[in-house]
């Protein structure tokens, strides 16, 4: 008998050591850290590579303290998760006696390898299979009106105001929006509201009338049921609708404290949608199982029994395929970017590398350990060995990786790689080049000379050691394309003036040497914005010259006047005006003396402000006018704001006599003659008219284009007209954007 109580003690402590036990694990289980930086390395990279798509995500670290192997042992349990039977052999348990045997219509027992890649939450860390992992609970972090506005856009529920029938069949108006209910309901039921609105759109679509939640269906005035709770099937016609309003009415019989827990009757709509949510918080997301995941499995809970057992779904897909499902709601809505939750579960001694699908058959790769590079630009990284499976990242030439298994399937053929930062995916084989054994050691560069004209070629010479690796890859790199361009054969092309580095690297590894060279830009022309000009004696004006192209080394010009008695010129091309006469202004290239243009210089006698007067809305020196509005820009409107005795003659560029209906553009000369002889000659310019046809539409703007393109290079007064804010600099693209502003009606150009 003693040692009987001996054995029943041993039992009772025994008992107690193993709850004190349970409880402290089950402790453990809870912890969940925030932060990339929280979890397990071999997560980050592929949680770094979504937060560079997906800034506002955040990720929670679930560490439950279970051992790998123990979870993998009691999730892998005969008809605790199945797979369709039509599935190959991989996915299915083989077991003599188990093996295809239907549990469900359709579905058999899975496999342990189907149990661990499907547990396994490193191969659900891309875009579209992470949604298994979002947090369904109510966090403010993330939930707001903006967000649930965003998800109900589309329906009738967005942006309107709640209003329902009461039992008596009055209208009830609120001040409040459904997305205030939906919010608020979140709130109280610890559900996120952004489940609350997924679930309501899909469950009573996008319209008020759905009869779920009109409050007008016979023998349930005033009802509502958003979420269809209680709806089971049923032959009767609307069956399942009124099986759902019976519920809202009296929750099929429950007792009193059910229906105080779930707020029934649901006769409000506000009652509806938080009774609603905290039904489908109550059972498994307020418990610890606020992800798909962990519905599915049930690795973490805040019930106090075992694990393993409070299982919604039977289907080891289950997590994977309704979270492509997710996304895609996500994605249509426009939504992929806002806030979001993540709580991925963390295990013990999980294996270094993720487990791999049972879809990918391993005989169709040879193990392998051989260091590789990428290359080709903008590769993608998949999960699985083709097209059809998600992106994980995108690499770049000479981006290292190890190849751990070699395909050799039939067609496409795809490699097994790790990345240098611990990614592991499938990448297609053309574009992986294997690191030779003998690698590259030194390069050698060299070019006949480092100044090139600018459009010629040069070829840079390489020279690479040691021997054994002289064919073997290098890549050219020109750290300033504008200026030079170099192809793979070592062909250096001169862009324009300037100076670049030419860079060669090893495709192989980190060798690499470089070399400057310089694009000479000689002068091939000068360029006066005057050909003709008239001036007063004593009159100065400063001539604006510039040598083509705009990139030449040697910009300086050298001045010279035909008869420096009737007008001089100082080195930086000012112009004094010293006696009636002509005389011509010799621009030279320093550069190159036989490279120069020529301005004819007329000094006339001064004329009196009482002899010719311009209308004060004109803008007006001794050589341009403008101020000219391109609405009243006939000949007749410009010779009505001039008052003077002399002769009047307004002609085109081409120095031909215009109509009084005719357009002025820029470059159309108004010329003041006396008895034949002329006084004065100006220029008008209309800013935005580039081609001078008095007008200011699109053709301006591929003018101004072919300019900044250097297609086809403007000068003098239409140049001056291109530039429209007026700086003095080359035309722009902000000049672009002033003229486009100006024929949308958006802005005028100021005259």
């Amino acid at each position: 008998m003693k040692k009987s109580r001996k054995y029943i003690f041993i039992g009772i402590l025994f008992i107690l050591i193993s709850i004190s036990i349970v409880i402290h694990f089950r402790v453990q289980a809870s912890n969940k850290i925030d932060g990339i930086e929280n979890f397990p390395s071999s997560y980050q990279p592929y949680l770094i590579e979504l937060t560079k798509k997906h800034p506002n995500w955040k990720f929670r670290a679930l560490y439950t303290n279970l051992d790998w192997n123990y979870v993998i042992n009691q999730e892998n349990v005969y008809g605790k998760n199945l797979v369709p039977k039509n599935y190959s052999d991989s996915w299915k348990n083989t077991t003599p006696g188990q093996y295809n045997v239907e549990i469900d219509s359709g579905w058999v027992d899975s496999s342990r390898q189907a149990v661990e890649y499907c547990m396994d939450p490193r191969n659900f860390l891309n875009e579209v299979r992470i949604f298994q992992f979002e947090a369904l609970s109510y966090e403010a972090y993330t939930n707001n009106l903006d967000g649930i506005e965003k998800i109900l856009y589309g329906t009738e529920f967005y942006q309107n105001k709640v209003s329902y029938l009461d039992s008596n069949g009055n209208t009830i108006n609120m001040n409040e929006k459904y997305s205030d209910l939906i919010l608020k309901g979140g709130q109280t039921s610890l559900v996120s509201p952004y489940h609350l609105a997924s679930r309501i759109k899909q469950e009573v679509g996008p319209f008020l009338s759905h009869s779920s939640i009109s409050g007008n269906v016979d023998g349930f005035k005033g009802l509502y049921n958003f979420y269809n709770i209680g709806a089971t099937s049923s032959a009767e016609p609307m069956g399942a609708i009124k099986k759902g309003l019976q519920y809202a009415k009296d929750g099929n019989g429950a007792s009193q404290a059910t229906k105080d827990k779930y707020l029934i009757p649901w006769n409000t709509k506000e009652r509806a949608i938080t009774g609603g949510g905290i039904f489908i918080g109550s059972s498994y997301i307020n418990v610890g199982q606020n992800t798909i995941y962990l519905q599915k499995f049930d690795v973490n809970d805040d019930r106090g029994n075992d694990l393993f057992w409070h299982q919604y779904m039977t289907n080891v897909l289950a997590p994977y395929s309704e979270s492509k499902s997710i996304y895609n709601g996500y994605q249509k809505s426009g939504l992929i970017n806002i806030p979001m939750t993540f709580i991925i579960p963390v295990y013990n001694n999980m294996p270094n590398i993720p487990t791999q699908s049972p879809s990918i058959n391993q005989n169709e790769f040879i193990q392998d350990n051989t260091n590789v590079y990428c290359n080709a630009t903008n590769v993608n990284i998949r999960t699985g060995p083709s097209t059809s499976y998600e992106i994980i990242t995108t690499i770049n030439k000479n981006d290292k990786m190890t190849r751990m298994a070699k395909g050799n399937q039939y067609g496409e053929r795809w490699d097994m790689v790790i990345l240098e930062n611990g990614i592991v995916g499938y990448i297609y084989q053309t574009y992986v080049t294997e690191v030779p054994l003998v690698q590259i050691e030194r390069i050698d560069i060299s070019i006949d000379n480092q100044v090139i004209q600018k459009g010629e070629r040069a070829q840079l010479q390489i020279s690479i050691y040691p021997e054994e690796a002289s064919e073997h890859k290098v890549q050219y790199i020109s750290n300033n394309p504008k200026i030079a361009t170099v192809d793979d054969k070592g062909n250096i092309q001169a862009i324009r003036s300037g100076k670049t580095t030419i860079k060669v690297k090893a495709e192989e590894n980190d060798v690499q040497n470089e070399i400057e060279i310089e694009v000479y830009s000689s002068v091939t022309g000068i360029v006066l914005d005057q050909e003709e000009i008239y001036m007063e004696v004593g009159g100065t004006f400063t001539i604006n010259a510039n040598v083509e192209p705009d990139d030449a080394n040697d910009k300086k010009i050298l001045y010279q006047s035909t008869d420096s008695l009737v007008a001089n010129i100082q080195e930086n091309g000012m112009i004094t005006a010293t006696k009636e006469g002509k005389a011509i202004v010799v621009a030279t290239s320093n550069e190159n003396p036989n490279i120069k243009s020529e301005c004819e210089i007329n000094v006339v006698r001064i004329m009196d402000d009482s002899e010719i007067h311009f209308d004060s809305s004109l803008t007006v020196n001794s050589l341009e006018v403008s101020g000219i509005d391109y609405n009243e820009n006939t000949v007749a409107d410009v010779r009505s704001k001039i008052t003077t005795d002399y002769e009047i003659e307004i002609v085109n560029n081409k120095n031909e006599i215009l109509e009084e209906t005719d357009i002025v553009g820029t470059g159309t000369k108004i010329i003041v003659k006396e008895d034949g002889k002329i006084l004065r000659k100006y220029q008008i310019i209309i800013y935005g008219d580039s081609n001078g046809d008095g007008k200011i539409n699109s053709i301006d703007l591929l003018v101004i284009q072919r300019h900044i393109l250097e297609i086809e290079p403007l000068r003098g007064i239409y140049k001056k007209a291109s530039n429209i804010n007026k700086n003095g600099k080359e035309p722009t693209s902000i000049d672009l954007l002033l003229i486009q502003r100006h024929i949308l009606e958006l802005q005028f150009i100021k005259q």
